[in-house]
């Protein structure tokens, strides 16, 4: 029987007895924890990050001797020489049996997007501390490694609600069953790690923490992700679930879609490249009977404790090649750098840093301002004559490894914040993946669905969804997350609708991104040696320090004798400019003076692969870094979502600890994909309103007109309803907008070839007269109606300020949604209560639907659409296009506002695979793979009227049998009659699977559901 709990002293707040089972936990006041950067903001020191394997993790984790930016480059043999940064507040004392003492660390900026959604306080959690198992010290460590602090809550965990109260018995029971839960799932990776496995284990008392923990988890991906055949299994969408559009088939974008996936979400994934993978980029480059993979991106996975991609190379059975310490240097004339002056010199230069560290501090805000190679090179003049030339060569050599592992210039790097992340670098080896880093990507890819060669310029977002638009095809989905790299956000290649909060933007534009250049050779064999995996070489010219400083060997892990070449600070820009055979002479000319003094013939490569990042429009560069004038907080900001949950950010540019590295790649797509499930989770919940009032949706509809007759706001044709007892100008109104007018145009001044049509064009005319009005609809806040109706320049300018400005979607009156229904019913229970009210707010610009007889809507025209077997006579085509010049009042329809004709325009068949999906009536639509079942109107920049639009029918991948006349549909079965509830009508049973493509101006959006 455990004793009772007693009272805490001064030092202690929490003790339990003698037995020595339990163990004392020391719960301070404060969470902050000491960084070693005291000009960062940054939060404690600790990994954040799935791990791979439990081995060797005691002798490793304690003291955490961090080498700075030693992510990647040349590897160092030891670490004494560094500064460490050891966490001071993480102190194990013994066994378990001997009380180990575990002392809390937390801090870090609170995330207020991230999910709120509290437990309820358990009343049957135990004031006692539990005992899982014997070893748990063992266990906080595993914990440590896999991004926890060892004892104590990361604010994401608190953010969550992960317990009723922070710092209490019940805080140290969750830790220690999420410590043991994580130590479990790293026993054995490949396994889908089930709550049930641990009711025997945790006490009844605390079943909540376990849901807690475990729930957890798994959602941030802590535990069950990655390409295991047991976690594969547990992929399956949901056709429920929300519909998420991820841009970017990286590391980013394909660890989001897994997550997502395996959450039940509908994932489509577009990708600009024909390959997936992004900046892991891993070619087969061969030639005559030698054949090897090469690594042109994302190469060394540094750091093999808490590092993700360790993780899935386990699942996969893959076996790590380590990067071996040995790295000898070459001068400038090839002969080999003594390894003493080697060590002096690299002393010397981490002596330099730590000067520049000092610098900082003592200049405060003021480092902010300044460059880190603006401080090394006062330092280095200032200690100029005590350098001889080879020295000072050397200390080229490691500025220029400075530079690859930030890919920045020193003259662009803020001094005050260029090593942020640091202390959350992994621990552990560097290693190679044989085979290259393109097997996980291959792994990652398996059963996710990708559309290759789709270039996004476009994503429009607000409180409806999302568009992304890529060429003439228009993707809807629920949600979006761009992984585009940030090379792409600054070069302002996607366009965002609205335009993202200027918070972001400045955040792009502080961020820098740096480059990093590759040459890889091919060679009949290995003659650089097989016992070393990289060399150095000076450079006598220290502007050209960067240029091939660098080599790695391949050929343990490549499968032949194959050997990459860095290019690295301003010598990788001047790469991107200089001839393949130039730069590949250059390398060979540095090879030779090395090995041939030494007796060693260096043949000519059989192949040679220059890579080219900064001029690739799918990146413009290579990773990210801290430029002067930002910071950490940079990072953060890009992580933001925007529209209120419906757009996230992913990448390496998104995370503040693990930036520029595959890995922080990879987790920041776990990373969202916790968020868009939370946020997912959120909205079902708000959406759920009772639907009882509408029997059918013609009551709905007609409720819906019966208000708009009095409308609370009305200017031009646009007309708003809003719950008046609601005062908040940033609720939710109803916005309509009716598009009519005279279709009479006189035909004097057709041509010849046009007048047998004329006939033709009057008989359209009847059909559209037939009908006054077509209505289309938004919801948007008060104040959001109150600033359009401000708007000068007419209808023209109002609708361009809706949809450029606020980002609406118009769409049909089924497209509103439950949310509008409810509004709706607020509406009229409101006006049912009073009379109505003869005065309504109108603009001096509006006028009366009453005193307009001449608006006439366009609902009879029929617009032809074709099967892929029907041919349609030229006459037919002429007269149908003269009747899309006609509905638009314009003389002749232009190449780049109007549809595509339909002889011309691709079927969705050419694009994707086409599929059909059904309405609410049952009715079959085909749609390109990945787009809405919806017709959309994609408008145009210029032709934003009011009127009607140029409307281009796509063919089919199906055969009508009309015999010699092609099936219509009205504009009435299109867009459904709104005074009778909307929506599409049957199609001609002979018909089915057709594709329905209508096009506007860019900046406006129609969605008729």
């Amino acid at each position: 029987m455990d004793p009772p709990h007693q009272a805490p002293n001064q030092n202690n707040p929490y003790i339990t007895s003698n037995n020595p089972l339990h163990f004392t936990i020391h719960l301070p006041h404060s969470n902050a924890h000491p960084n070693p950067n005291l000009n960062s903001n940054s939060i404690p020191i600790h990994d954040h990050n799935p791990n791979s394997g439990c081995s060797s993790i005691t002798q490793q984790v304690i003291s955490l001797s961090i080498p700075r930016k030693r992510r990647q480059g040349r590897p160092r043999s030891t670490t004494a020489s560094n500064q460490a940064y050891t966490n001071n507040n993480i102190q194990f004392i013994g066994t378990l049996s001997e009380n180990p003492n575990f002392s809390t660390a937390n801090g870090g900026p609170y995330n207020p997007t991230a999910a709120t959604e509290q437990r309820q306080s358990a009343t049957d959690v135990s004031d006692e501390i539990i005992v899982i198992n014997k070893d748990a010290t063992s266990e906080a460590l595993i914990a440590l490694t896999a991004g926890f602090p060892a004892d104590s809550l990361t604010d994401e965990e608190i953010d969550a609600g992960v317990v009723s109260n922070v710092g209490g018995i019940e805080q140290v029971n969750y830790i220690l069953i999420r410590n043991h839960i994580i130590t479990k799932w790293r026993e054995n990776v490949s396994t889908w790690l089930t709550k049930e496995m641990f009711i025997d284990i945790i006490p009844k008392h605390c079943a909540t923490l376990l849901d807690s923990a475990y729930n957890y988890l798994v959602l941030r991906g802590f535990i069950n992700f990655g390409v295991a055949p047991a976690i594969k299994e547990r992929i399956d969408s949901d056709p429920s679930k929300p519909r998420v559009i991820v841009i970017g088939a990286g590391l980013a974008g394909l660890s989001a879609a897994r997550q997502l996936m395996s959450f039940g979400f509908n994932v489509t994934v577009l990708e600009g490249r024909k390959r997936a993978g992004g900046r892991v980029y891993t070619r087969k480059v061969e030639g005559g009977n030698r054949e090897a993979s090469a690594d042109l991106g994302g190469s060394v996975l540094t750091g093999t404790l808490g590092n993700p991609l360790g993780i899935l190379a386990r699942q996969l059975s893959y076996t790590l090649h380590k990067v071996r310490d040995k790295c000898p240097l070459y001068r400038p004339d090839g002969k080999p750098v003594d390894p003493d002056l080697d060590n002096k010199v690299e002393t010397d230069f981490n002596r330099l840093l730590d000067q520049a560290s000092k610098l900082r501090q003592s200049m405060g805000d003021v480092s902010q301002d300044v460059s880190l190679g603006a401080a090394l090179e006062t330092f280095l003049q200032i200690n100029g004559n005590e350098v001889n030339a080879e020295e000072m060569s050397l200390f080229n050599w490691h500025l220029a490894n400075l530079e690859y592992a930030n890919a920045g210039l020193l003259s662009k790097l803020s001094l005050a914040f260029w090593d942020q992340d640091d202390p959350y670098d992994m621990g552990g080896d560097h290693c190679f993946l044989p085979g290259g880093n393109g097997r996980l990507v291959q792994a990652l890819i398996e059963n996710v669905p990708i559309l290759y060669e789709k270039i996004v310029h476009t994503i429009r977002y607000g409180s409806d969804g999302v568009q992304v638009v890529v060429g003439t095809q228009v993707f809807d989905g629920d949600m979006a997350l761009c992984t585009v790299p940030l090379g792409v956000l600054k070069n302002g290649s996607i366009k965002f609708i609205p335009e993202l909060p200027q918070r972001k933007l400045d955040g792009i534009k502080r961020l820098g991104f740096g480059l990093l250049n590759k040459v890889a050779m091919l060679f009949s064999h290995v003659f650089w040696g097989t016992d070393l995996d990289t060399f150095g070489h000076l450079a006598e010219d220290p502007s050209h320090r960067g240029e091939f400083f660098l080599f790695y060997s391949y050929a343990p892990v490549a499968g032949g004798p194959l050997l990459l070449a860095l290019v690295a600070g301003e010598a990788a820009h001047r790469f991107e400019s200089t001839p393949p055979t130039d730069s590949v002479a250059r390398v060979l000319q540095i090879l030779k003076g090395i090995f041939e003094p030494q007796g060693i013939e260096v043949p000519e490569p059989i192949q040679t692969v220059c890579t080219r990042w900064g001029s690739d429009p799918f990146s413009f560069g290579s990773y990210s870094n801290v430029a002067v004038g930002a910071s950490g907080d940079d990072y953060d900001i890009l992580a933001e979502s925007v529209g209120d949950g419906r757009l996230f950010f992913a990448g390496e540019a998104t995370t503040r600890r693990y930036p520029a590295t595959m890995h922080g790649a990879f987790l920041t797509g776990l990373r969202e994909a916790a968020n868009i499930s939370q946020y997912a989770k959120v909205r079902a919940l708000s959406m759920k309103v009772d639907k009882t009032p509408w029997k059918n949706a013609h009551s709905c509809a007609s409720l819906l007109t019966d208000l708009f007759r009095q409308p609370d706001l009305e200017f031009g044709s646009f007309s708003v309803i809003f719950a008046r007892k609601v005062t908040d100008a940033k609720s939710t109104a109803i916005l309509r907008v009716t598009f009519s007018g005279s279709r009479k145009k006189s035909h004097d001044g057709l041509k010849p070839d046009q007048h047998s049509n004329k006939l033709l064009f009057q008989q359209l005319q009847s059909h559209f007269n037939q009908q006054q009005e077509l209505h289309v609809y938004t919801l948007l806040s008060k104040e959001q109606a109150m600033e359009l109706r401000e708007v000068r320049g007419g209808d023209d300018a109002r609708l361009n300020h809706l949809c450029e400005k606020f980002g609406v979607k118009l769409v049909g009156r089924k497209g509103l949604g439950p949310s509008a229904d409810a509004l709706i019913a607020s509406i009229k229970a409101e006006r049912g209560k009073r009379k109505p009210r003869p005065n309504l707010l109108k603009s001096g610009l509006s006028t009366s639907r009453v005193a307009l007889p001449n608006r006439r809507v366009v609902r009879k025209a029929k617009i032809v659409r074709r099967g892929n077997g029907v041919t349609a006579t030229p006459t037919r085509d002429a007269a149908r296009m003269e009747a899309v010049r006609t509905l638009q009042n314009k003389p002749e329809v232009t190449n780049n506002n109007s549809a595509r004709a339909a002889s011309n325009a691709p079927s969705c068949s050419q694009v994707s695979s086409s599929k059909s999906t059904q309405n609410a009536n049952g009715v079959n639509y085909g749609f390109c793979n990945g787009m809405s079942s919806t017709s959309t109107f994609t408008p145009s920049l210029n032709s934003c009227t009011g009127n009607f639009y140029t409307m281009g029918s796509e063919p089919s991948n199906k055969t009508c049998s009309t015999g010699s006349n092609p099936p219509s549909l009205t504009l009435e079965e299109i867009f459904g009659d709104d005074r009778s509830g909307g929506g599409p009508t049957h199609p001609p049973s002979n018909c089915d699977d057709r594709t329905q493509t209508f096009n506007l101006p860019p900046s406006v959006n129609f969605d008729f559901q």
